[in-house]
């Protein structure tokens, strides 16, 4: 049996476990945290490729292909190159950032060499992937600012210690414009202009520069440079990838492999892509109980994808929990704190996820809102007349949108709570209810489970308090 092998043997029996007890999760938090150390160059190139594959949304031309590779560089005695472009764009950086850094890990630890493309040319081109305008070119400061800081953040999920660093201004900023013409010459436009936001953008009659064009080019022409055998990339990055497969046919090499990694969505469960411009993210440098409360508001069909991005569980592993749910027999919330302290323990050490998750225990043990402090109010005499979603959004801010609000409800993240002397009642508002007036629904809701007492309307993580029912 491998060395993964054995961690998941052992995993497993902790996971068939009661995982609401503060042992059973420790003894498992640390377990599958020294699976991120963990040595894999004794798995088959089979097996290699399917671990890899396991946490991509794509790998082109195909698995069979990736193993085929992984096992000729075997047998000429080396690894395979593999390739991920970094255009250092800001210096404080989230959990999002960190999925393809996770999966070079695994690369790394198979025995296979690593190189990160610091973008210092290209991220003065600026590549618009999911903008609707330009990105603002940064500065050769900016640049080594944010390099910094993206290092100093990732630095838990991946060793830097052993990849090869390669600015592409080594090549790029002296290629020649012969050259460059030649590459351009081969490359057809309509390629380029695939890309949905180009498309868009054209499409609305904004700008789009030659300099945005030029760029999966640039990016190409790395991968052509160090000859690389694998590219990562998230998957909105695809079609600059493919660019590198034909730049590298131009060079007469044999193109690269891609492996593309999923979008993250944000904590707030409205669909959108962590960002920090949306404020549905984690920083990698927030505090162990921040990042253990932001796992712990997020909807429960977030922890798959979660548990896949951030660990290093075995799908298998992600399938038994899920099984232990679908029968009853593990708590979604228990599972919750299982994912939280995983993250929080990749960042700040298995003692400080235990220590957030005691806080967060003992924080909402009280089941009380009353002793939460000052809640925002909504008074129902006033605005009993507009729909919840709509309150939702204008009047408590709570979502950006009523159609975000209505997302929320779809997920089951929209609820009353009533407390009584007693403790709390809770009744599920379905997305249909979201849309009806608020006077209506609450006393109607009430009425139906013989509820009685203080009101409060809960949209994920945000409380208010109704009034006037």
């Amino acid at each position: 049996m491998t060395r993964l092998g054995d961690s998941v043997q052992r995993a497993g029996e902790l996971l068939a476990q009661d995982l609401s007890s503060d042992e059973t999760v420790e003894r498992l938090l640390v377990e599958t945290g020294a699976r991120r150390y963990l040595d894999l160059t004794d798995l088959s190139a089979r097996e290699q490729a399917e671990l890899i594959a396991g946490r991509a949304v794509d790998v082109l031309p195909s698995v069979e292909e990736l193993a085929e590779r992984i096992g000729a560089a075997r047998e000429a005695g080396r690894g395979l190159t593999v390739k991920l472009g970094i255009d250092p764009t800001a210096a404080d950086v989230h959990l999002g950032h960190t999925v393809p850094m996770i999966v070079l890990s695994r690369f790394q630890r198979m025995g296979h060499d690593v190189t990160l493309i610091i973008g210092d040319i290209t991220a003065k081109i600026g590549d618009p992937s999911g903008r609707s305008s330009e990105r603002p070119p940064l500065t050769d400061e900016d640049i080594a600012r944010n390099l910094a800081g993206y290092r100093d953040q990732v630095r838990p999920f991946f060793d830097f210690e052993r990849v090869r660093f390669r600015h592409n201004s080594e090549w790029l900023a002296r290629i020649a414009l012969p050259k460059l013409i030649g590459i351009l010459a081969q490359v057809p436009a309509s390629s380029l202009l695939q890309r949905e936001d180009f498309r868009n953008r054209l499409a609305a009659g904004h700008g789009l520069t030659m300099s945005e064009l030029i760029y999966p080019v640039a990016m190409a022409i790395d991968s052509a440079e160090i000859e690389a055998d694998v590219e990562l990339g998230g998957v909105d990055q695809l079609l600059n990838m493919q660019t590198g497969r034909k730049v590298m046919e131009i060079y007469g090499q044999r193109p690269q492999m891609i492996v593309t990694m999923p979008l993250i969505e944000g904590t707030d469960g409205s669909g959108a892509k962590m960002s920090k411009s949306k404020g549905n993210y984690i920083a990698l440098n927030a505090s162990a109980d921040d990042v253990f409360g932001k796992i712990m508001s997020i909807p429960d069909r977030l922890m798959a994808p979660y548990l896949r991005a951030w660990t290093e569980w075995t799908d298998t592993e992600i399938d038994l929990v899920a099984e232990r749910i679908e029968k009853g027999t593990l708590h979604p919330m228990d599972l919750k704190k299982v994912l939280a302290g995983e993250v929080v323990a990749a960042l700040h050490g298995v003692e400080a996820a235990m220590a957030a998750r005691a806080g967060f225990t003992a924080q909402f043990s009280r089941k009380s809102f009353a002793d939460v402090g000052s809640l925002p109010v909504v008074d129902a005499a006033e605005h009993g007349g507009k729909g919840i979603a709509a309150v939702l959004a204008t009047v408590l801010e709570f979502t950006p949108s009523a159609s975000a609000a209505r997302r929320v409800a779809k997920q089951n993240g929209l609820r009353l709570v009533v407390e009584t002397g007693q403790g709390q009642e809770t009744v599920v508002l379905s997305e249909a209810e979201a849309l009806r007036p608020l006077g209506e629904v609450v006393p109607e809701k009430l009425a139906e489970a013989g509820a009685s007492g203080t009101v409060y309307l809960k949209a994920g993580r945000k409380v208010a308090e109704v009034r006037g029912v």
